[in-house]
């Protein structure tokens, strides 16, 4: 994502957040995100001594006292229900809680005022039932990415590329693209990486740009990836539950922001921009206790390389060069991988069946070559 576009309040807010994080390295969070350490350590104090809603020109937080009358209160409702149409009651009472109120309905109370007043159907209710996914113990464990499906502009289509980590639930990037090019993935995901360090496992699906086909799930961006010392797994073929989380936050973000037509992608992207750190820091999530992602998110110690590091394998290793259209040759033979690695090498390693080696490129494992097979 180009960060110049995100606002520089959002910014300002996502900093501090991360850098208040238990264990967080502030100066090397500045240098991510481009600001001098004085800058970083003012904004942290301004934000410990008088809130994170300090660092705009105006705080958020309620004008009047947060012991309002029950009309006053219910109309609050109403109108946080409004602006975030599909918040349920029980989001809507843990916001309403971090901005200071204090006497609050019951989640059910404000339930009932959403239907008495017309803003909840009981068919829709049903659809947001809460279930238990599995989730990776820590942040970066596990990053989950994908194209949501494109829709109609103007004159164009949008493909919003979304990656999720999976522990978090929090959003590391969400831009509006023109297309599904590798090119253009890598391109969102350097900026991210810059910003947030890299992740040890990429989960991705098996089309385009993630993978050519079935029988070899590998493409330049994949090698890439790979190249950066990140594990790439694949889901398996018609199940996109295996990217279940960024496809629920697919179903967020239609909910919540594509609800309206967009005139072309910048128009969509700064729809993006304001809604993402509403996502990550405001929005209660049920998955997490109702917490937000932000507060179980910290960044990865992994930074980005400028370059990218020299392929290295160990001397017991049987190294081969990759050829034209995936092809290498052992003991005479030619056996073929991926396109995606043409020009680089592989590492060959004995498997614990006789005649039989495991194809490496850099740490992950890409096939396997059996001798005795004719």
């Amino acid at each position: 994502m180009p960060w110049q576009e995100v606002s520089t309040m959002s910014a300002r807010q996502e900093f501090v957040v991360l850098a208040m994080r238990e264990g967080a390295n502030v100066r090397e969070l500045c240098r991510r995100y481009g600001v001098s350490a004085k800058t970083g350590y003012k904004w942290i104090w301004r934000a410990q001594t008088s809130g994170v809603g300090a660092l705009a020109d105006g705080s958020r937080r309620p004008h009047h006292s947060p012991r309002r009358t029950a009309q006053l209160l219910e109309q609050r409702v109403l109108e946080l229900r409004d602006a975030h149409p599909a918040w349920g009651a029980r989001k809507l009472h843990r916001r309403l809680r971090a901005l200071g109120y204090q006497e609050l309905p019951t989640p059910s109370t404000m339930h009932a005022i959403l239907v008495r007043h017309g803003r909840i159907e009981a068919v829709e209710s049903a659809k947001h039932q809460p279930w238990q996914r599995f989730e990776h113990a820590l942040p970066n464990a596990l990053w989950q990415m994908d194209f949501k499906g494109h829709f109609a502009l103007d004159a164009a289509r949008c493909h919003p590329l979304t990656v999720l980590d999976d522990h978090s639930r929090f959003n590391i990037c969400l831009h509006a693209c023109a297309d599904e090019r590798g090119t253009t993935v890598q391109t969102h995901l350097s900026a991210s990486f810059r910003r947030y360090g890299l992740p040890q496992r990429i989960a991705v699906d098996n089309g385009s740009p993630w993978g050519d086909r079935l029988d070899s799930p590998y493409t330049p961006l994949v090698a890439w990836l790979i190249r950066l010392g990140i594990e790439v797994s694949h889901s398996r073929p018609y199940h996109p539950q295996t990217l279940g989380k960024d496809e629920r936050f697919h179903r967020t973000l239609k909910a919540e922001v594509l609800r309206v037509s967009f005139p072309d992608l910048d128009s969509v992207q700064r729809h993006f921009d304001r809604w993402r750190p509403v996502y990550n820091f405001e929005r209660p999530h049920e998955a997490l206790n109702m917490q937000t992602p932000a507060s179980r998110y910290s960044v990865s110690p992994r930074r980005f390389p400028a370059v990218l590091p020299p392929i290295e394998y160990s001397p017991t290793d049987i190294v081969r060069r990759v050829q034209q259209q995936g092809f290498f040759s052992y003991r005479g033979r030619s056996f073929r991988v991926s396109k995606a690695f043409t020009g680089l090498p592989i590492a060959l390693r004995h498997a614990r069946i006789d005649g039989v080696f495991d194809v490496f490129f850099c740490h992950q494992k890409i096939s396997q070559i059996d001798l005795t097979s004719l």
